[in-house]
């Protein structure tokens, strides 16, 4: 009997399945179910959120933000159709000028979402905050997880990864919650954002810069400029009227 061992015993060619091929992702992939958010109210706080972030990221093109879209990561997943779709989420250090119609994690160098808000409804709380939760946790390992139910302010909750495992965080005098992942602070602005509510005010998850400040969306920036405007303008009319007075004109006479 022979006592060549397994490991010097050579492999005949025959012995090699020379027609087997390593399992490839599926290319079948859903990107939209059909299925509407909430309400009119989540779906204009999503929209919030993301005009708000590419302002606050508007000097970092290696960033993507992205809103009610599949993140696929895992071949098992995609074949389950188990979708999985953030309100919203940021990746950073990636190519923030792709066109993408969802997240799909093995195109994009394995990277997921580092930023995640869920916008919570009756329907959907008590996933995010655990099934959801765990997920971005485990899988996702994604750096600041937040949750908020546009109807029910008093909601707002975050954690960030520490020792791969979610910490809550604690909110500063403002109520607000820092992002680390971003440099920014998230939290409660009152106010009405296309015609939502139809009457009155209500609170919407907004990003505020380190200092405080709230970042802009573009329509508020667009009025903010126009402000500036008639501000200055009003000013260089009194400078010129001041200087009509003290050459002895009446600036009425001039200026109307």
């Amino acid at each position: 009997m022979s006592t060549e061992s397994a490991a010097s015993r050579s492999i005949a060619p025959t012995e090699i399945d020379l027609d087997w091929e390593h399992p490839t992702p599926p290319t079948d992939l859903i990107f939209d179910d059909g299925e509407p958010l909430e309400s009119a109210r989540h779906r204009i706080a999503m929209n919030v959120l993301i005009a708000s972030a590419i302002a606050a990221l508007a000097d970092r093109p290696d960033s993507f933000v992205g809103g009610n879209m599949f993140i696929y990561y895992s071949r098992n997943q995609a074949m389950n159709r188990d979708f999985r779709g953030p309100d919203f989420f940021v990746v950073l250090d990636v190519d923030g000028t792709r066109e993408r119609q969802g997240w799909v994690t093995w195109e994009e160098d394995g990277r997921y979402p580092d930023v995640i808000v869920e916008l919570l409804s009756p329907s959907t709380a008590t996933v995010d905050r655990t099934t959801k939760k765990a997920l971005y946790e485990r899988v996702f390992r994604t750096a600041d997880y937040y949750v908020f139910d546009p109807f029910n302010p008093s909601t707002f909750e975050g954690w960030h990864l520490s020792n791969q495992r979610y910490h809550a965080l604690q909110p500063n005098t403002q109520g607000r919650l820092w992002c680390e992942t971003l440099g920014l602070w998230l939290g409660t602005w009152t106010g009405s954002v296309q015609r939502e509510p139809p009457t009155g005010t209500c609170e919407w998850l907004r990003f505020y810069d380190a200092q405080g400040n709230l970042i802009l969306l573009p329509e508020e920036q667009e009025r903010s400029r126009a402000e500036q405007a008639e501000i200055q303008l009003a000013q260089e009319r009194e400078r010129l009227r001041e200087q009509l007075r003290a050459k002895g004109i009446d600036p009425n006479e001039v200026l109307g």
